[in-house]
């Protein structure tokens, strides 16, 4: 028989299902802001997950990828516990923008967080210690930012056993290992303080993706399954890269400002030296033509077609001639 699952001032018993809304801080006028939270407790025992969307509060997919999960597993079905963070930051979530409004603050920039310090940095230590820390593993859930596109990845430490076993399970082509050490990202805050969590990245802000949302739905069944918690499909890619984050991967910069002619697409392969894109001035009169710095895989790109000096417009990933040969018979 499974135990009753708790958290930040509640108690789910196993085999039932919790929708509720917890409170992480206050508004301006005192009132509470709530964050909707699902906790499936099933009728077996076994590990506790945690799936967060959100805490960008323009990056929707991971939103719905969030409704899917909480609405599809029933407590019969699992060993273990599922909580849905369904939306970590209410007040992006609200002005449909990236940040915490008015004070512009970084809430994935801000964990474990302190009870004491910013608004950003309470909030995060009210989800930290009340919600993800309970948890034995976590999946966060993102998008690019707005004006540029992703390819669906993972990002984990994978110097960390469960991380790595995580980002494996869920199934993702491309792996960028070893980054969030520290930047106070929910992932990195929870995988150096015990509970191993990968960051999933898919598509743009600001939409619902449905070819992205359920490929995530089916890397969470995967990390489910894999970890015994459900019977379920375990995922085996085709091909799949481990990039080490600091010398294999780079953002493609612009070295001069105007409109954006872009020649390539997101998850093509580009040889060194291929131009990505050109820059036109305004009067039709002089051009700047980006080239890859080496041969690899476009991960992220930019969408709005205008950049200046400094502006990142691709982001890429070295792959060697075994990795290329297989993703070009993947596709």
């Amino acid at each position: 028989m499974a135990d009753t699952f708790e958290y930040g001032g509640g108690r789910v018993p196993p085999g039932e299902v919790r929708h509720t809304r917890y409170a992480i801080s206050e508004t301006f006028l005192g009132d509470p802001i709530r964050v909707p939270v699902t906790v499936v407790n099933g009728e077996r025992d076994g590990p506790s997950v945690f799936v967060s969307a959100a805490v960008h509060g323009d990056e929707l997919n991971g939103v719905k990828v969030a409704h899917d999960v909480a609405a599809r597993y029933d407590p019969s079905d699992l060993a273990g516990t599922l909580l849905v963070v369904h939306v970590v930051n209410p007040p992006g979530y609200l002005a449909q923008q990236r940040y915490l409004p008015i004070y512009d603050q970084d809430l994935n920039r801000s964990f474990p967080g302190n009870e004491r310090s910013t608004p950003a940095q309470r909030i995060a230590n009210e989800l930290y210690t009340g919600l993800f820390s309970w948890c034995d593993y976590g999946v966060d859930l993102h998008t690019s930012t707005r004006g540029r596109t992703t390819m669906f990845h993972v990002r984990a430490q994978t110097e960390h056993d469960g991380a790595a076993r995580l980002a494996e399970a869920f199934g993702a082509n491309v792996v960028l290992a070893g980054i969030g050490e520290e930047d106070n990202s929910i992932r990195s805050s929870c995988t150096n303080r015990g509970t191993p969590t990968i960051t999933v990245e898919m598509g743009e802000a600001h939409r619902f993706q449905r070819p992205h949302v359920e490929r995530a739905s089916a890397g969470i069944e995967s990390v489910l399954t894999d970890l015994g918690m459900y019977d379920g499909e375990r995922l085996s890619p085709t091909w799949r890269r481990v990039v080490n984050a600091r010398t294999e991967k780079a953002w493609v910069r612009s070295d001069a400002g105007g409109l954006v002619d872009l020649h390539v697409e997101r998850a093509s392969v580009v040889e060194g030296g291929e131009a990505i894109c050109t820059v036109h001035d305004h009067f039709g009169t002089e051009e700047h033509v980006v080239r890859a710095p080496f041969t690899g895989l476009v991960v992220g790109l930019l969408q709005n077609p205008v950049a200046q000096p400094g502006h990142p417009v691709c982001h890429l990933v070295s792959v060697d001639e075994e990795t290329r040969a297989a993703i070009e018979a993947a596709s």
